[in-house]
């Protein structure tokens, strides 16, 4: 965890396995103010996950994190995903571009994948961040064969390993419990 300048924000990143009880429960208390939602949940969902922290002045004001996944255009290989989970930013320092500096830092820190993907609750916010609306159908993969998921939305960031892709092909993801996006 070594931490990083950008902006007036000191960027962190670390594994679950790294962060402290502290750090745990001000990422839940983050989350949960920024998405009006409970996240108690976060941790016990996501026990594989990266985190990027910012801080300002010590205090955590925007946090992202990411899991890898396998999603599959139709016809291709599935691809290692960076599969972005919780994109926040603490509501009193919202517009001061501490959620733009996170995902920026984010970008640097998965070369190493094919691709990277989240589920948008914004989608102008991460298009302005170089993300890419999938426009093709949505499935999940199950035991069972495809589970279409024609209400979801997904993005994608082109990464160096990132093949060709047709945005308008369809994309398919591995089941998970829970979100399935």
């Amino acid at each position: 965890m070594n931490p990083q300048r950008q902006n007036d924000l000191s960027i962190v990143v670390a594994t679950a396995a790294e962060l402290s009880s502290q750090q745990r429960q001000e990422i839940i208390d983050l989350c949960t103010a920024a998405y009006n939602e409970e996240f108690t949940f976060f941790f016990a969902a996501l026990p594989n996950s990266m985190h990027v922290l910012g801080y300002q002045a010590g205090l955590l004001v925007s946090h992202a994190a990411w899991v890898m996944r396998w999603l599959q255009p139709a016809g291709m290989h599935a691809l290692r995903t960076a599969y972005v989970e919780a994109v926040a930013t603490d509501p009193a320092h919202q517009g001061k571009g501490y959620a733009t500096a996170v995902m920026r830092h984010l970008a640097g820190q998965v070369d190493d994948y094919d691709l990277a993907g989240l589920s948008p609750s914004d989608p102008a916010f991460y298009a302005r961040c170089g993300w890419e609306l999938w426009r093709g159908p949505l499935a999940i993969r199950t035991d069972n064969g495809l589970l279409e998921t024609p209400n979801e939305q997904v993005m994608i960031l082109r990464l160096p390993r990132t093949p060709s892709l047709d945005l308008d092909a369809a994309l398919s993801a591995e089941w998970r419990a829970g979100e399935l996006w």
